[in-house]
């Protein structure tokens, strides 16, 4: 059975070439051109990857973001021909796993849609193999069922603020600069991308973890990254 994808873009031209360059790859595509109808796509055809255009009627890219992301983590790959960092970071952010700036080279775009791919297959089989979850005082990070607890107590935690945790404390003590962070993390090369989106994610994760335990903690190295600091 060929993999299943959801080009959702408002502009006909540009779903119509994604939609051939897709089909002549061996993929099941079907195409939205507005928030509403992808949504509704979504949940009733559950394809394994989502190509979404942000700048959408009906309902933006943004707001289709998360409510694929309250019920899928299924690798979504923004369209967007805004070049803010504001942007990206937001839909990093919002779950989003990559992102492709307009105009685009729809050879570009079906490298970047193999990749996602790989990735999200790798990290599924890589899961299986390694240990689901790390434990310290006063917290449990879980990768399989995704989720964080603090004192025992479940702390809702969006996806990429837990994977980032996780990478962090699964790694102890060791020192990882904000690209490495957005490479294993977000799992892609971060094109010109601002680091800022790493620096939000730890504010927020500090916010929750704030005076939590005096064994560990999330330090700061300055002008070089973040490490998970456990004390001896």
């Amino acid at each position: 059975m060929s993999t299943k994808i959801l080009v959702v873009d408002d502009d006909h031209n540009i779903s119509e070439l994604l939609k051939l360059y897709l089909e002549n790859d061996g993929y099941t595509v079907f195409v939205a051109h507005d928030g509403q109808e992808a949504v509704s796509v979504f949940q009733s055809k559950a394809p394994e990857l989502v190509l979404l255009d942000i700048m959408l009627p009906k309902m933006d890219g943004w707001q289709v973001c998360r409510e694929i992301r309250k019920s899928s983590n299924v690798p979504i790959i923004m369209l967007t021909a805004k070049g803010e960092t504001f942007d990206k970071v937001l839909g990093l952010e919002l779950g989003a796993d990559d992102y492709v700036t307009k105009p685009f080279d729809a050879k570009e775009v079906m490298a970047r849609v193999k990749a996602v791919l790989r990735r999200a297959s790798g990290t599924a089989e890589a899961q299986e193999q390694t240990k689901k979850a790390v434990k310290y005082e006063n917290l449990e990070i879980n990768i399989e069922n995704y989720e964080l607890k603090i004192k025992g107590k479940p702390i809702d935690t969006p996806p990429k603020e837990l994977e980032l945790i996780y990478h962090l404390a699964s790694n102890p003590n060791r020192v990882f600069t904000r690209d490495q962070l957005l490479e294993e993390v977000w799992e892609f090369n971060y094109y010109g991308g601002d680091s800022r989106t790493v620096d939000v994610h730890v504010k927020r994760l500090r916010e929750k973890l704030d005076g939590v335990s005096d064994k560990w903690s999330l330090k700061t190295v300055w002008g070089v990254g973040y490490k998970f600091e456990v004390k001896e």
